[in-house]
């Protein structure tokens, strides 16, 4: 039997709250929350701060916020308060063995795929973008690599069609909230084995980049419908329309294909809830777009300014 009373808890985005709130709830000493530094957001560039570190200071939880957790006094920083135990999700920085040493059972990290599918940053919009119908959560012992450590538990969920990054992101941060908990009390008992990850199974999720959201018609339907709904509301995805950005906020999509000499990117039609795109296979259909300080708008709306023939992107 391990007995685990106090914890250190490691976690900046949303995604990590959940976990967080029920590991109070489950009635563990929370002895600090180290997250990463308040970053500016918005279009004034106000620092904020998370809801990871307003959730600490309500619970009157020292929060921790180390540019690089690796330095020396950071480092003597966390052994100083020490703990039973470690947990880490979605934190943003590798942790160096000085770190992983500190909690007497060691640190389990919850990730938000099925390992060792999809070990990186950006897991469930790189399982959206490749078309994945199912996706999950893993809870794992953290070393020294990334996403590398032996399994402890999985669950699994459908990626349906109507997902989009916002319904997926809200569904497994809960879904990992509760497996971390399950996997606490196997982990207190004895009772879990940790598995070693298939090497020959590996894939990865690199972190997001905002070029990447630049939509490139070329491409089949399908890809870029799931690009749109794995990117909003971040990075966004975009194309131009008479030299102007045009943000594609909502979109659905076509296996058929349309003629074969229509250049890839054409306006072929714009009826009363949706624009058809000529695409490299099948057909795109936006539904809500969004030009430059522009509020967003459904085609039903802004679809009586646009012409068809155009191509978007001049592809």
């Amino acid at each position: 039997m391990k007995k685990i009373s106090n914890i250190i808890f490691m976690g900046t985005p949303d995604f990590a709250l959940p976990s967080l709130v029920e590991l109070i709830k489950a009635g563990y000493t929370i002895n600090a929350v180290i997250t990463q530094p308040d970053r500016p957001k918005g279009r004034h560039n106000k620092v904020e701060f998370s809801n990871i570190k307003k959730k600490a200071i309500e619970q009157g939880i020292l929060v921790l916020q180390p540019e690089k957790i690796r330095k020396n006094e950071w480092i003597e920083k966390i052994a100083d308060i020490g703990c039973d135990l470690a947990v880490t999700c979605a934190f943003g920085q590798i942790l160096p063995k000085r770190v992983l040493d500190i909690p007497k059972y060691g640190t389990i990290n919850v990730h938000a795929s099925l390992l060792p599918e999809y070990r990186g940053a950006s897991p469930m919009q790189r399982a959206i973008i490749d078309g994945k119908t199912i996706t999950g959560v893993t809870t794992m012992l953290t070393d020294e690599g990334m996403d590398t450590g032996d399994i402890l538990l999985k669950k699994e969920t459908e990626i349906s069609r109507e997902d989009d990054i916002c319904s997926l992101h809200d569904r497994l941060s809960v879904m990992g909230a509760k497996l971390l908990i399950d996997t606490l009390k196997l982990y207190e008992q004895n009772k879990i084995t940790p598995i070693k990850q298939d090497e020959t199974m590996v894939t990865y999720a690199p972190i997001i980049k905002k070029e990447e959201g630049k939509l490139d018609f070329n491409m089949d339907a399908y890809k870029l419908y799931n690009i749109i709904r794995a990117f909003n509301p971040w990075p966004g995805t975009y194309t131009t329309y008479c030299g102007k950005i045009m943000k594609v906020i909502k979109a659905d999509y076509s296996d058929v294909d349309y003629e074969k000499n229509v250049a890839n990117g054409t306006i072929i039609s714009i009826d009363k809830d949706k624009m058809s795109i000529k695409c490299g296979k099948g057909i795109l259909y936006i539904n809500e777009l969004q030009f430059e300080d522009k509020k967003r708008m459904p085609i039903c709306q802004c679809g009586h300014n646009m012409s068809c023939g155009y191509v978007l992107g001049n592809c």
